[in-house]
């Protein structure tokens, strides 16, 4: 196995006055060559952004973008007249494609939004952009990993335009996870939301992440309550 680890406090950090935001991987103008990607995962930004304020109308191509409220509410518009409000437990992906213009914007005037900004490198490029959301039952992912994007068509999840699956879970302390790889030469990057857990050796805390990858099995040891994002993500070259 292989591993590489991102302590919450080693992210990139911007203070935009309106916005917060916390880069993993090099961003803007956070750059580290070292942490340009981890295999098809390109971003994951941890974004908090004031009432009533937003990223305005900005364009993208090729690339898969998710987004995860973890606290309020995202407004999104899009050129294809798309108008929509992205709440707790909901994910949203889109598929910029051939290119697609769009804005997001804190849901609240008042209240601030805390929400996961995240890419991924596309399978195949220019295809006709596309968008999908969809609310999933926290239940579900109780000491699990609940699948909320998949490239599988028709799984009853949100598909991605990538041989990439996304988990979300809620687990109490003493639980155990085993991981496998979905396919040969996939990795996997964990993002701790909040609580603690023991993998590979290491030991992670809220929002530290790890990524393994030469592996066949791994096991998680929830050590406190913890909220877990699994990615797993071709290794590429």
């Amino acid at each position: 196995m292989e591993k590489i680890i991102h302590r919450a406090n080693s992210r990139g950090y911007a203070n935009h006055g309106w916005l917060q935001s916390y880069h993993t991987f090099s961003f803007a103008n956070y750059y580290q060559p070292e942490r340009i990607h981890f295999g098809a995962l390109r971003v994951l930004n941890d974004d908090t952004v004031k009432g009533g304020m937003g990223f305005g109308q900005h364009p993208h191509d090729n690339m898969e973008i998710v987004s995860i409220p973890l606290q309020g509410a995202l407004e999104h518009k899009d050129n294809t007249g798309r108008h929509e409000r992205i709440l707790s437990n909901d994910v949203q992906i889109m598929s910029a494609g051939s290119g697609i213009t769009h804005s997001e914007f804190n849901a609240s005037k008042t209240e601030p939004v805390n929400f996961l900004q995240i890419w991924v490198f596309p399978k195949l490029r220019n295809i006709q952009p596309r968008y999908q959301q969809q609310t999933f039952d926290p239940a579900d992912r109780h000491n699990r990993l609940q699948t909320v994007i998949s490239p599988e068509a028709n799984s009853g999840v949100l598909w991605i335009n990538q041989d990439a699956w996304f988990s979300l879970g809620q687990f109490d302390a003493g639980q155990n996870v085993e991981l496998t790889p979905a396919l040969p030469g996939q990795g996997s990057y964990l993002f701790v939301l909040n609580g603690q857990l023991e993998v590979a050796g290491e030991t992670l805390q809220t929002r530290d992440a790890i990524g393994i990858w030469d592996y066949e099995n791994a096991k998680v040891n929830i050590t406190a309550p913890t909220e877990l994002l699994r990615i797993e993500v071709p290794m590429l070259s």
